[in-house]
């Protein structure tokens, strides 16, 4: 009910651009361009935690782009999805297009803790993804949001900490699902011969990396691979992340 609310609300309430406040518009044109405008690159958090895999970002957080972010995540500004998704669809298509890239693309939302995504009434990062994959399909690439993930135990609010505090914090917290332990080790459902696709794991926001590092381990662990991602016994682990925005700033 709370969905169907929030977007009946925004066709019947006067909007404002979520960056910037311009009126009548939910995302105005010099905004759209802060968050996807240009080409998603490679981003390293410094210190890089152990196990990251490379990681592509659209934009900077800050200013409009956090706004944005910071709407969809928190107001229920579920239309913006559609441009959050172009800019994490910029970071996958990036990777998919250098040597090795190729090949079913499995979008893997890193997983909220349940009273968070209660609380939201939305699970923001698993919307990301899977306008990312419309996107990504309509290009003609095989794309598929596979929730391969869930917490195995509560975490401290991440807010606040450094990124030792948040390694700390996250450590051993994630694990593949017993149907995603299958689709890797086994390969893509009702598909002969069996195909592995490539995890891309896929976050709102990078910021020390402390999370995608233990998404990475999680599934590394599942294929058997341990920390290091590699192609081992047939099942592909993650070799790239993406995300729509990364901050620019050192987080000790």
């Amino acid at each position: 009910m709370r969905n169907a609310w929030q977007e009946l609300s925004g066709l019947l309430l006067p909007v404002a651009c979520a960056g910037c406040g311009m009126p009548r518009t939910e995302l105005c044109a010099a905004c759209g361009a802060a968050l996807h405008g240009a080409a998603a690159r490679l981003v390293r958090p410094s210190p890089r935690p152990p196990g990251l895999p490379a990681v592509y970002a659209a934009a900077p957080y800050e200013n409009a782009v956090r706004a944005v972010l910071l709407a969809h995540k928190e107001r229920g500004a579920l239309g913006l999805a559609g441009a959050l998704g172009r800019a994490l669809a910029g970071g996958v298509r990036v990777w998919a297009g250098r040597p090795g890239g190729a090949g079913p693309l499995l979008l893997v939302p890193v997983p909220s803790a349940r009273s968070s995504t209660a609380a939201r009434g939305h699970d923001p990062v698993r919307r990301i993804a899977a306008t990312a994959a419309r996107d990504l399909r309509r290009e003609g690439l095989e794309a598929e949001v596979v929730p391969l993930l869930r917490q195995r135990r509560k975490v401290a609010d991440q807010s606040g900490l450094g990124a030792r505090q948040r390694r700390a914090n996250l450590a051993g917290a994630l694990e593949l699902t017993e149907g995603g332990g299958r689709l890797l080790r086994h390969g893509l459902l009702g598909q002969a011969p069996p195909r592995h696709g490539t995890v891309i794991l896929v976050d709102d926001l990078l910021t020390t990396g402390s999370t995608l590092a233990e998404a990475a381990r999680a599934v590394g662990e599942g294929c058997g691979a341990g920390r290091e991602l590699s192609v081992h016994g047939g099942c592909r682990a993650a070799v790239v992340a993406a995300s729509p925005s990364a901050f620019e700033i050192n987080r000790n």
